[in-house]
């Protein structure tokens, strides 16, 4: 992929949204962040459909519209169910996990407690789907 990744960061708790700006500067590459408080604000954000993000990481646990209704939301829309969703969360609830698979995401990543484990994680990721064909909704 020759140019830089984009991400719909979806996340209601500041401390994480700080945490993450904190990690992407740390690992010192550019990505274009869009960020969603909650699923609500974040339909809204697609639903203009002008520039759609490369990837969505999404949190389960949101006021409005949480994780699971913002998935079934999004696969139901023809355009933007092609858009790999990272679910990015604290959940290790199975049926979480289960529920978020069968209505169809990308990948499932449980956010770690130690700071250094988090910003491993998401290099990992963030590498992975850089270097990933990826399809333009």
């Amino acid at each position: 992929m020759s140019s830089k990744l984009s991400i719909l960061f979806i996340e209601d708790d500041v401390v994480e949204t700080m945490k993450m700006h904190r990690t992407i500067k740390k690992l010192g590459i550019s990505y274009d962040i869009q960020e969603a408080k909650n699923g609500e604000e974040a339909l809204n954000i697609l639903m203009e459909k002008k520039k759609l993000p490369d990837i969505i990481l999404l949190d389960l646990n949101m006021p409005k519209i949480n994780g699971i209704e913002f998935l079934r939301i999004l696969k139901n829309d023809e355009i933007l169910k092609y858009i790999p969703t990272i679910i990015l969360t604290t959940s290790s609830n199975r049926k979480d996990v289960l529920e978020c698979y069968k209505v169809g995401i990308a990948g499932y990543v449980l956010k770690p407690l130690k700071y250094e484990d988090y910003v491993s994680k998401l290099e990992k990721v963030l590498e992975y789907w850089s270097i990933n064909e990826l399809i333009k909704a």
